[in-house]
């Protein structure tokens, strides 16, 4: 069992930056691929962007270009850095995390492939 924990979520101003963290408790972390969803109000869950053990990363695209995936596997943590935030980025951010390995990348998006969730931390964005 693996527990995730989010943390640095809050409210920004449109235009700004955020940056959220994801501590697992897991001594084989680099062997976890690691993703973000987020949740806003009366909408589906969707997938924001996962990075795999092997550092390769993958992007929706509503958030290519201003969000940055990162991990460092010594400190157990995937880090999610937001800029250029928008109104619509206002949501609950949860990290994810599993091991299933999958040939393509794009199997990634899919919130099914991982096995272990954050209990989310939130995210609002401010005009």
């Amino acid at each position: 069992q693996v527990q995730l924990v989010e943390s640095g979520g809050g409210l920004v101003q449109a235009g700004g930056s955020l940056r959220l963290s994801c501590a697992a408790s897991t001594r084989t972390f680099s062997n976890y691929n690691m993703a973000w969803f987020r949740q806003a109000p009366g909408k589906e869950r969707e997938f924001v962007t996962a990075i795999r053990g092997s550092g390769s990363r993958v992007y929706a695209d509503a958030v290519k270009g201003r969000f940055t995936v990162s991990r460092e596997n010594a400190k157990n943590t995937v880090w999610l850095q937001m800029d250029s935030v928008r109104l619509e980025d206002t949501a609950v951010y949860y990290c994810a995390a599993g091991t299933t390995i999958y040939s393509s990348i794009n199997y990634y998006t899919k919130a099914g492939v991982y096995d272990f969730w954050g209990q989310g931390t939130q995210v609002i964005v401010s005009s």
